[in-house]
């Protein structure tokens, strides 16, 4: 498979994930920045990507949009490990079948590795990036995750006769300069949605209301969850969960450091536990105390 989709899947995990109370999901997110330069000795822990994730980040034309493609996906290997078990090396992706024609390029998949007979809660995953700036999500029901820069007002009004009636009319009242920032957040639910229920933008846009609850009598699609997410002031970023998350869904930035060639386990407990500001939360990775930082 082609590793620009290995976005958003699934797989059932050989040690379980921590669900919610009550059937509820449990939804992890992070942030990746666009690291800096590494200091001397250091480098991205490239070794862990897969054949097709290195060379899919050598065909990027701008090295920024490499380096960013190749941060974002030594996290989610890395994350995805830590809740499996497993090694990043050994995480290894898969394709669901086409929604549309049936053939193997729909929702990416964790492959099952050996002894791995299905029990117990699935992983699911996301991966977005755009401008700098990645979002992971790992979670115990269906995710989808996006990240974007926030767009022009003529972004909007070009893309306006492709969204939900009940969206448009939402975006009609707006004042021109809030149009860029709406359009760009409404955007960001969408494509989280679309993501999340596997068929990406093969489904029209204006087949389903992600714009406010109960605006104009309209109402978003059932049995699940959108939130809007701080992607940073520049950014509208969101994710879109089947069922109910089981408690608060914060965005936790991950540390440079996390992305090279250390020990990354030792650096993921180091984000657990801090002397001041911490919140319980229970996640598909960690159950403990974590540091909510501000974007």
């Amino acid at each position: 498979m082609s590793p620009r989709a290995a976005s958003h899947g699934t797989r059932s995990p050989r040690r379980p994930t921590q669900a919610g109370p009550d059937g509820r999901v449990a939804v992890g997110l992070w942030l990746v920045r666009l690291p800096a330069p590494p200091a001397a000795g250091l480098r991205l822990a490239v070794d862990e990507l897969d054949a097709e994730e290195r060379a899919r980040a050598a065909s990027f034309l701008r090295p920024r949009d490499a380096l960013l493609y190749t941060a974002a996906h030594i996290a989610l290997r890395r994350l995805l490990a830590a809740t499996l078990g497993l090694a990043p090396r050994e995480v290894a992706y898969d394709r669901e079948a086409c929604r549309g024609c049936g053939g193997p390029h729909g929702r990416p998949v964790l492959r099952p590795g050996p002894g791995d007979r299905g029990h117990g809660p699935a992983v699911h995953f996301s991966l977005s990036h755009s401008g700098g700036r990645a979002l992971v999500a790992v979670a115990t029901a269906p995710v989808g995750v996006d990240i974007q820069r926030t767009p022009p007002a003529r972004t909007a009004q070009v893309c306006a006769p492709r969204l939900h009636p009940g969206e448009r009319a939402e975006l009609e009242d707006l004042p021109q300069d809030r149009l860029g920032t709406a359009f760009g957040q409404l955007w960001a639910r969408k494509e989280a949605y679309l993501k999340g229920i596997g068929t990406g933008l093969q489904r029209p846009p204006r087949a389903d209301y992600l714009g406010t609850p109960g605006r104009g009598g309209w109402l978003r699609p059932p049995r699940w969850t959108v939130l809007d997410l701080p992607g940073g002031p520049a950014h509208s970023a969101a994710v879109a969960v089947r069922g109910t998350p089981a408690g608060p869904c914060p965005v936790r930035p991950l540390p440079a450091r996390w992305l090279y060639e250390v020990d990354a386990p030792r650096v993921l407990a180091e984000m657990t536990e801090t002397a001041d500001t911490t919140s319980e939360t229970t996640h598909p990775t960690t159950a403990t105390r974590v540091k909510e930082t501000h974007l």
